[in-house]
C-alpha cells in the first residue's frame, strides 16, 4: 500500500507509548511472492519441472493454480487446517518509509514435512534447496538431506538476520552451493566465527551475487569466476531478483551448463525480475531469453542456451 503524507508528520514522540494510527492509503497492490515460489516459477518459466515444497493454508488454491500453470509441482506443499498462508503487509510513504509487518502463519508448520514421502513420489532429486523458512523446518530438511544423502544447497538469506551462529553452521555445513548476496556473506563470517576459507572449506561452491556488479563464484582450488550482470538493465523494483538468478543458475546446471554459464542465465533472468513489479510478474519467449543472452554474453553462450529452450 501506498501512504501519500508522510509518517513523520503523524508521530508525536511524546506519546508513542500511547500511539494508534490509522493511515488512509492511495492503493493496494497484492502480488505473489515467497522466496520458494519465486524461484519455483521461474525454473517452471524455463521449462523445468521444479517441486515446490512448503506450508500454506486454505487460501493458497489460487496461488496453486498459478504456480501449476507455470510448470510447477505444488503436490510437496502441506496445507494447515488452521493457519493462512505467511504474508508480507507493507505501507510506504513518499520518502520510502514503511510500516510493515510479517504473518509466518502456516509457515510455521513447515517442520513437519518430511522429504522423503516427497522423493518416493517424484523421483530423486537433482539438489535439494532449503531457503528462507520456519528455522525448525530449515533444520530438519538440511539434516534429512545429509541423512538420506540428497545434495543439498543453503540458501538461509532473510533468516541469517535472526539466526544464531550454531544455526547458521548446521545449515552451511556440507553444503554443495551456497547462495547468498555479499551483506549475507559477511554476516555468515561474523555470526558463525569462520573466516571466508573456513566457509569455504565446508561447501562445495560459494554463489555470491553483487547486485548490479553481477555474482562471483568460489570454488576450493579453482580460479574464481565473476560474471558481470546483464546490459542495458533498466531498474524498477529489485524485489525477487535475487530468487530469479537463483532461478536462472539452476536451470543451467540441471541442463549440464557449466557454473560461468549458468551465472549468466541467472543474471539475464535477474534482468526480467528488476525491470518489473512484482515477483512473478516478468514474461517471455524463448526467442527473446536467448536474444538477450547473446546480447550480455555473446553468440556463443546463446547457442549453449538455446539448446535447452524450446
Amino acid at each position: 500500500m501506498s501512504f501519500g503524507g508522510k509518517f513523520r508528520d503523524s508521530l508525536v514522540v511524546e506519546q508513542l507509548d500511547k500511539i494508534s494510527l490509522s493511515f488512509l492509503v492511495d492503493d493496494l497492490e497484492i502480488r505473489r511472492g515467497g522466496v520458494a515460489a519465486n524461484m519455483t516459477f521461474g525454473l517452471g518459466v524455463l521449462g523445468l519441472r521444479p517441486v515446490l515444497v512448503g506450508a500454506a493454508g486454505e487460501d493458497f488454491a489460487d496461488y496453486r493454480s498459478w504456480l501449476e500453470r507455470h510448470g510447477v509441482d505444488t503436490s510437496g506443499v502441506r496445507i494447515s487446517d488452521s493457519r493462512h498462508t505467511a504474508r508480507f503487509v507493507c505501507t510506504t510513504d513518499p520518502t520510502g518509509a514503511q510500516i510493515a509487518s510479517f504473518y509466518p502463519g502456516a509457515m510455521s508448520e513447515a517442520r513437519l514435512i518430511e522429504l522423503a514421502p516427497i522423493v518416493a513420489r517424484v523421483g530423486d532429486p537433482m539438489f535439494v534447496l532449503v531457503g528462507a523458512d520456519d528455522p525448525d523446518g530449515m533444520l530438519r530438511h538440511t539434516e534429512e538431506c545429509r541423512q538420506r544423502g540428497y545434495p543439498f544447497i543453503s540458501d538461509p538469506s532473510q533468516q541469517l538476520a535472526f539466526s544464531d551462529g550454531e544455526l547458521i553452521r548446521q545449515l552451511i555445513d556440507g553444503a554443495t552451493i551456497l547462495f547468498s548476496n555479499e551483506y549475507e556473506s559477511h554476516m555468515i563470517e561474523q555470526k558463525t566465527g569462520w573466516s571466508a576459507d573456513d566457509v569455504l572449506a565446508r561447501v562445495g561452491t560459494q554463489v555470491t551475487t553483487l547486485g548490479k556488479d553481477g555474482v562471483r563464484v568460489l570454488r576450493q582450488g579453482q580460479p574464481t569466476i565473476e560474471v558481470a550482470a546483464a546490459a542495458d538493465v533498466t531498474a524498477v523494483e529489485p524485489t525477487g531478483v535475487g530468487d530469479a538468478f537463483r532461478s536462472g543458475f539452476l536451470a543451467a546446471l540441471s541442463w549440464g551448463l557449466a557454473t560461468e554459464r549458468a551465472c549468466q542465465v541467472g543474471c539475464v533472468l535477474a534482468a526480467y525480475v528488476v525491470e518489473t513489479v512484482g515477483t512473478q510478474e516478468y514474461s517471455f519467449t524463448p526467442a527473446e531469453f536467448v536474444g538477450r543472452v547473446e546480447a550480455s554474453y555473446g553468440a556463443e553462450a546463446a547457442a549453449d542456451v538455446a539448446q535447452h529452450l524450446r
